[in-house]
């Protein structure tokens, strides 16, 4: 993996964060999107960290299983990430693919958990 892999990767994961945090008041979007952007900016924070590393990682959205090889890696991830961010992990496949919507994470929590993601990678890359 490149530290250009890493960076790319960081500037998607804060457009998702962006995302978030511009729909997180509106009414008409669905919490179902909302945890999908989430879980997309946890996803590739988590990918980025990996890549800055030189870590490789698979093609997943598994959270839980993306923030194993950090651990396998020697890499920290903070608390709040570790202890829930594979809830989000639903978000990405089951709302893609049809099949009710899970409700697993509040609103707030989602915003929280990716915030959280992108500003550990971003301090991981030293961006």
């Amino acid at each position: 993996m490149s530290s250009e892999t890493a960076v790319s990767l960081l500037a998607r994961a804060c457009d998702d964060a962006a995302a978030v945090r511009a729909i997180i008041d509106v009414a008409g979007v669905t919490d179902a999107i909302l945890g999908f952007h989430a879980q997309q900016a946890v996803e590739k924070s988590i990918k980025a960290v990996l890549a800055s590393h030189d870590q490789t990682f698979p093609f997943t959205h598994d959270l839980e299983g993306l923030i194993e090889r950090c651990g396998e890696a020697g890499i920290e991830v903070p608390g709040e990430l570790d202890r829930m961010a594979g809830l989000l992990t639903p978000y990405a496949v089951r709302h893609r693919y049809g099949g009710e919507p899970p409700a697993l994470v509040d609103r707030g929590t989602a915003l929280a958990l990716a915030a959280c993601a992108v500003a550990w990678a971003t301090a991981q890359l030293e961006v």
